[in-house]
């Protein structure tokens, strides 16, 4: 019985630490992993954690993406926007796509993943490309929605192309 009471007050402990402090609870699980104390590891939220964790490298895929598609697009559709204008869209496309880059070096294995977030990002990205497209000024024509394609018209060698910018 004294056995399974340490046991449960080991778990309470670790829970409300999680809950406390999640920073030193992540310090004591890197010390408990490190000194192989797997018995004393909150495996729980460690679970959440590493789950969370794939999300998020996901969620950073999706969202640098969007921005990428969304300049991309604006690029193409108004490839007649003053240069001025357009100077803006190219520096974005250059710091997006290399975040993406980024990403895929670090987490390699999210290249399984980019046809998809590709496919979720680009309906983000359009709307994007079509909101700031409405704020068009100084004579600028302004794109009508049906200018921008419904799916994406760029193949993933093209967004991660260095070289391309949309047309």
């Amino acid at each position: 019985m004294l056995a399974d009471d340490l046991v449960n007050l080991r778990d309470i402990m670790a829970n409300k630490l999680y809950e406390r402090d999640l920073q030193l609870w992540i310090e004591q699980t890197i010390n408990h992993l490190k000194n192989g104390e797997f018995a004393s590891l909150d495996i729980e939220h460690l679970i959440e954690e590493l789950v969370d964790l794939g999300k998020s490298e996901k969620n950073a895929l999706k969202s640098n993406l969007k921005i990428l598609l969304g300049h991309l697009l604006k690029l193409q559709v108004q490839s007649d926007a003053p240069e001025t204008m357009k100077a803006s869209w190219y520096s974005s496309v250059l710091e997006h796509r290399q975040r993406v880059l980024d990403n895929l070096a670090d987490t390699p294995s999210l290249r399984r993943f980019l046809p998809e977030a590709v496919e979720k990002a680009y309906g983000d990205g359009r709307k994007l490309a079509i909101k700031e497209g409405k704020l068009a000024k100084f004579g600028v024509r302004v794109p009508k929605e049906r200018d921008y394609p419904i799916n994406c018209p760029f193949s993933i060698e093209q967004i991660l192309d260095e070289d391309f910018y949309g047309s």
